[in-house]
């Protein structure tokens, strides 16, 4: 469940701190729903509900950030055909947990969230695909659409409007490339989950060959707030080009790990505080920011960032899902690094040469050096073999499995030098 710093006086997702919140009339209770009565009720126009996530600076909260009145408004307004919107639940970034607190704890946001959407894109049928292994998470979800459908608020003619949509739940299987926007539509269609080719995008070819747009979990439960109070208001909660708040999911070597939501451009020094700190007073070493996909920053670093897309940016590495890996001064990073290079080259789907031949190269090298076997030669080779993948490939996997390598060789290469001259950790 997130929590919330004392002193925040506007959250987005506030629900979650009842008893059940999860239940409709919990929901209803705090104004639940009364986001989808304002569209029906004034007849919004799409183009003023995009024009409102611009100017909200909404940016995508699956990790790429991009801004969302921007995506929406590439959907084609006068396709007369099926169109889809897609909520992508597939959480399956190691270290990111935020959108199954979502999903668990406030499944209504989320719903109101993406009826908005299909009224706005002119879609009839949403689906929201949930990673299979958070099935506690999916069934929670399938009983919130069945009491929203029961108060007329989900199906044909929603509460008298006229307006016909519905959402599906579907489960993956634990595959991270379904993460991925287009293997995701491709899993739904029951197909291999591989990734795509793109052109053509989702927007004029998704899924069932059909006009789509896809969101992430947060992102299309922030919409409720947007439309109810103002893009402007949402905005000015957090930083300009970063509005709203975010809920940034803290692990590792922190004393209180969790979910924290906080406005965007909130220091890191006070995030790490309301997650208790690191364990046991020890100093902090490094932080992954953004999910294990993105590239680790030192702690001194990090210490003096905000956590936004751009303050991140500048200090080379990424935001992503908001998910923080906290490394305390106990950690090798050589070792660290194996266990994240084995995960990309586990989850590699293979169709690209570059990231399934390339995976297994970055694996083999650092398991050696890690193990005592490394060569003075294999710090360059692992640049290279990383720089290959990087960019070569249908879709971000291979860039994910080699920006953690850049990463740890940039701020940390005098660890991998001293495995590989002494055979054993600095730590």
């Amino acid at each position: 469940m997130a929590n919330t710093p004392k002193g925040q006086n506007e959250v987005i997702f506030h629900s979650i701190h009842l008893p059940e919140s999860w239940k409709l009339a919990n929901y209803l209770s705090v104004g639940g729903y009364d986001a989808l009565k304002k569209v029906l009720a004034e007849k919004m126009p799409p183009d003023e509900i995009i024009n409102q996530l611009k100017i909200s600076a909404l940016r995508g909260r699956g990790g790429a950030g991009f801004p969302t009145g921007l995506k929406w408004s590439f959907m084609p307004r006068n396709y007369e055909g099926d169109k889809y919107l897609v909520c992508n639940s597939d959480e399956g970034e190691p270290g990111t947990f935020k959108d199954r607190d979502i999903i668990r704890y406030n499944p209504h946001q989320l719903i109101e969230g993406m009826i908005i959407g299909g009224y706005t894109l002119g879609a009839k049928v949403g689906y929201n695909y949930i990673h299979g292994e958070i099935w506690e998470a999916y069934e929670r979800f399938e009983e919130a659409l069945d009491e929203a459908r029961a108060a007329g608020l989900l199906g044909r003619n929603i509460l008298g409007s006229g307006l016909d949509f519905d959402i599906h739940a579907h489960h993956g299987f634990g595959a991270y490339v379904c993460g991925e926007e287009t293997a995701l539509l491709e899993s739904i269609e029951g197909k291999k989950g591989q990734p795509r080719f793109k052109p053509p995008f989702p927007a004029s070819f998704g899924l069932y060959g059909k006009p789509t747009t896809i969101n992430n979990t947060e992102t299309l439960a922030s919409i409720p707030y947007i439309v109810k109070h103002g893009g402007q208001k949402f905005l000015e909660l957090g930083k300009p080009n970063n509005g709203g708040t975010k809920i940034f999911s803290v692990s590792g070597h922190v004393n209180s790990p969790g979910n924290f939501e906080v406005a965007m451009g909130t220091p890191f020094s006070e995030l790490l505080a309301m997650a208790g700190g690191v364990r046991g007073g020890r100093k902090l070493k490094a932080v992954i920011p953004g999910g294990s996909s993105v590239p680790v920053l030192p702690g001194e670093i990090m210490m003096q960032l905000t956590m936004d897309y751009d303050s991140i940016a500048q200090a080379g590495s990424y935001l992503g899902a908001g998910s923080v890996i906290v490394m305390d001064d106990t950690v090798c990073m050589v070792r660290a690094l194996e266990r994240l290079s084995y995960f990309y080259f586990e989850e590699s789907c293979g169709q690209c040469t570059p990231c399934r031949e390339g995976t297994g190269w970055l694996y083999r090298i650092i398991h050696r050096i890690e193990h005592g076997l490394g060569r003075p030669e294999d710090l360059d080779l692992l640049d290279s073999v990383a720089g290959n993948i990087s960019g070569r490939t249908i879709c971000a996997l291979g860039d994910a499995a080699a920006m953690p390598v850049q990463g740890m060789l940039k701020h940390f290469r005098h660890e991998f030098e001293h495995h590989i001259q002494h055979k054993k950790c600095m730590v």
